[in-house]
């Protein structure tokens, strides 16, 4: 059993787009600027936007981060996202989620220019996932395959369970699992809330994905000997024996399925960090395909 380490997965590659970033500042281009979009002070969104503001600056990126209140009205949040579709000087930015109730967040993702969309949620980019061209994707599935790539996880052909079907996870690893590429060329069966006997599902299969956001919900006893598990869940649970009050809990019993695996994602430590380097990769894209475009 292989405990895929996504923390230092992810240290490598940011060394890798670091040396990248310098080779471009070193011919006279500006390196690439991501802008992070705060509405509100949730502490979660400014955990995860500071998360990002780091991991720029170890890539040698430029990063800003642009705060607004959390009662700012519709128009005026979409005339700061117009703004930065046409500044010039950014390679992409992200607005930050959730969204205030007054907010709609599709009108938020339909407004932002796909060649500055480092989330990979427009569907622009969600079509060009699709349909196999490239573009900037969602960024945990992305993350995913590359740990696959990196620890030669073998996908063709393989029976792979989706469990969940949200936009940011599910669906586009769905898509990107049936692409005609490796990682890829998977059988892919997509399970949900409302699915019957997911259990059943599960246990045929050789890549489980994980995205539903239950804490331990992946049993042992839906894992056949030799899988591959991916953690995408990640869930604060009360635990008083902590510092904090709290443990962080995947979608999987990671005690008792570890032993039955081939490879498998811990959380934390796993697939987060690969969410965050993702970002950067989607950045350095922008920054070389869009500039002038």
């Amino acid at each position: 059993m292989t405990i895929i380490d996504g923390k230092q997965t992810a240290e490598t590659i940011m060394r890798e787009i670091s040396r990248e970033v310098s080779a471009m500042t070193a011919q006279g281009e500006r390196p690439p600027h991501l802008v992070a979009v705060l509405v509100g002070d949730n502490p979660a969104s400014v955990t995860y936007v500071g998360n990002k503001v780091k991991a720029c600056l170890r890539c040698g990126f430029k990063s800003s981060v642009v705060n607004l209140p959390a009662d700012i009205d519709e128009d005026t949040l979409l005339s700061k996202i117009e703004a930065l579709n046409n500044d010039e000087t950014v390679d992409g930015f992200i607005v930050q989620l959730p969204l205030p109730p007054q907010i709609s967040e599709r009108k938020v993702i339909e407004m932002i220019d796909y060649r500055k969309d480092i989330d990979g949620f427009s569907p622009v980019n969600v079509g060009r996932m699709a349909l196999g061209l490239t573009g900037l994707y969602a960024a945990t599935p992305s993350g995913i395959l590359e740990l696959f790539r990196r620890y030669n996880i073998n996908t063709e052909g393989a029976n792979c369970v989706v469990i969940g079907r949200s936009n940011i996870v599910g669906r586009p690893m769905a898509e990107l699992m049936m692409q005609k590429a490796l990682p890829g060329n998977a059988t892919v069966t997509v399970c949900h809330s409302r699915s019957r006997d997911i259990k059943k599902y599960c246990r045929d299969a050789d890549i489980i994905i994980a995205a539903i956001g239950q804490p331990g919900f992946v049993k042992a006893d839906m894992v056949k000997d030799g899988a591959v598990v991916i953690d995408v869940g990640i869930t604060r649970v009360d635990d008083s024996s902590q510092p904090k009050g709290y443990r962080l809990c995947g979608d999987v019993d990671f005690e008792n399925v570890a032993p039955k695996c081939s490879f498998i994602t811990p959380v934390p430590g796993g697939v987060g960090p690969m969410t965050i380097v993702s970002l950067m990769r989607n950045t350095l894209f922008a920054a070389k395909s869009y500039r002038q475009s």
